[in-house]
């Protein structure tokens, strides 16, 4: 059994101090990944690193105060990897790849366009880039679990206002067309939607105009597995009692079995 959670943390420190790791600590996980650290290794604290019963795995951004990927794991990892092999978003501390027997877990953070049409630009390069990375990562023979924030809603059911973001960055056709064609073509599976198919289920709100205390939402964290993986997956949910960041947690418990070469 395998419990997952993924979260942008919005600020490691920030959401420590929401009461983010009291929370954790009763879920009992086997692997966190963590996206937007939102800081370097020196204002990490120990508690933050030394997580009791967990490995703690980081990368980050070269620029301070910003992006950051990390994963806590309770199983050592035979290997680790930090970047996928592009400079311009390897500076920028977006990826952390972990190799365990059977098993690959990826923390993810996909670029966000909104901000301007330069980062857009940027964002389609990063999933220019990122396919045949996953693609290479799948002809390894392992199951592979990427977790992250995709910065993409995929379908309408996604998103509480489709019909007012289909010009928006996190909705564009492009954008949504990468998602359907991981899923469709590449054979990779969206595991929430395996286990809940029910609308209004969303993991980001903005910060404007009470959004998250309305439900308008986007579901933009996702835990894409490969097949074998993906299938095993029995429960999932998303919390959203507390407010740790901007996201909420996306759980999912596995049936899965981490087995290493004997």
């Amino acid at each position: 059994m395998l419990r997952v959670i993924t979260i942008n943390t919005n600020g490691i420190r920030s959401a420590k101090q929401k009461g983010f790791f009291q929370w954790l600590s009763a879920q009992q996980p086997d692997f966190v990944c963590i996206q937007e650290l939102k800081a370097q290794e020196a204002d990490l604290t120990d508690e933050i690193m030394n997580l009791s019963g967990y490995h703690f795995y980081a990368h980050y951004a070269v620029k301070k105060g910003y992006s950051g990927c990390a994963v806590y794991s309770r199983e050592k990892a035979d290997q680790v990897k930090t970047g996928f092999g592009v400079q311009e978003f390897d500076n920028e501390g977006r990826y952390v790849e972990l190799a365990f027997g059977n098993l690959i877990l990826i923390s993810v953070y996909f670029p966000s366009g909104s901000s301007s049409e330069e980062r857009q630009q940027a964002k389609f390069r990063f999933l220019d880039a990122f396919l045949p990375h996953l693609r290479a990562l799948k002809e390894q023979g392992k199951e592979v679990l990427v977790c992250g924030d995709v910065n993409i809603a995929h379908k309408e059911i996604d998103i509480k206002n489709w019909k007012g973001n289909l010009k928006n960055s996190g909705f564009l056709p492009e954008e949504r067309q990468w998602m359907t064609n991981l899923f469709e073509k590449e054979g990779w599976l969206d595991v929430f939607r395996l286990l809940d198919k029910r609308p209004e289920q969303y993991t980001w709100w903005s910060q404007r105009g009470q959004a998250r205390a309305k439900n308008v939402g986007w579901r933009i964290d996702y835990q894409i597995g490969t097949e074998k993986l993906a299938q095993s997956a029995y429960c999932t949910s998303i919390y959203k009692e507390e407010k740790f960041s901007d996201h909420a947690p996306l759980i999912i418990d596995y049936k899965f079995e981490i087995k290493h070469a004997s």
